[in-house]
């Protein structure tokens, strides 16, 4: 199951391992819709003990498929911070918006672990060729945190042009750091990320230089 960290809610330690309280504290919808297919998955194997299953906890997914042909197209105005970076690198939108430069980080910006999406990908086969009868959780990160705006400069890098953003207000339900302990993953299915930020961004670039206006047959 595709699950998600906002299930740990506003973090009470760094980083968080699969024991982190889930459901308790949570900042948004999204967090609560996962928690609450998490319970019924757990509640479907009491019924049914033969159910395999692993509930994956994602962190956050960036990047693209390397060839640059097969990449995230967010329907409207992007929700989440590389695919918006993207849009603005490639001059369909005018500048990004940081919400918030008060937290407690080093430069005052949220840090969140930022996985690539190939990196993912691989741990989906890794639970999936580990499954046994019972539910299974792993965390799905890579244990380093970045800040947005060490996203920004990353990208600029790989994009080779500066990325225009404005500090705004910070939004309602948004967390200072979010970081993943992925031991239990590493130990248990074999899988660990191998791809850094810097490939991250620039294998989103190629997708999003060659598809500026999103994705045509």
């Amino acid at each position: 199951f595709s699950s998600s960290a906002t299930v740990y809610g506003d973090p009470q330690y760094v980083p968080q391992d699969e024991q982190h309280p889930v459901g308790v504290g949570l900042t948004n919808p999204y967090g609560w819709s996962k928690a609450m297919n998490e319970q019924i998955i757990r509640d479907a194997q009491v019924a049914w003990p033969e159910l395999e299953a692993s509930l994956l906890r994602y962190f956050n997914p960036v990047g693209a498929h390397p060839s640059g042909r097969i990449g995230e197209e967010p329907a409207g105005i992007p929700n989440n911070l590389m695919p918006f970076i993207a849009q603005v690198a490639v001059g369909k939108r005018e500048r990004l918006s940081v919400f918030g430069d008060g937290y407690p980080t080093d430069d005052g910006t949220g840090v969140r672990d930022y996985i690539h999406v190939m990196d993912l990908a691989e741990g989906h086969v890794a639970a999936l060729e580990h499954l046994t009868p019972g539910v299974a959780t792993y965390n799905l990160g890579s244990g380093e945190g970045s800040s947005v705006l060490e996203v920004v400069r990353a990208f600029e890098q790989a994009a080779g042009t500066e990325i225009p953003y404005a500090i705004v207000e910070a939004r309602a339900g948004d967390v200072a750091v979010v970081v993943a302990n992925a031991s239990k993953a590493n130990t248990e299915l074999d899988w660990r990320t191998t791809r850094t930020l810097d490939e991250a961004c620039r294998d989103s670039w190629a997708w999003q230089s060659a598809n500026p206006n999103g994705f045509r047959l």
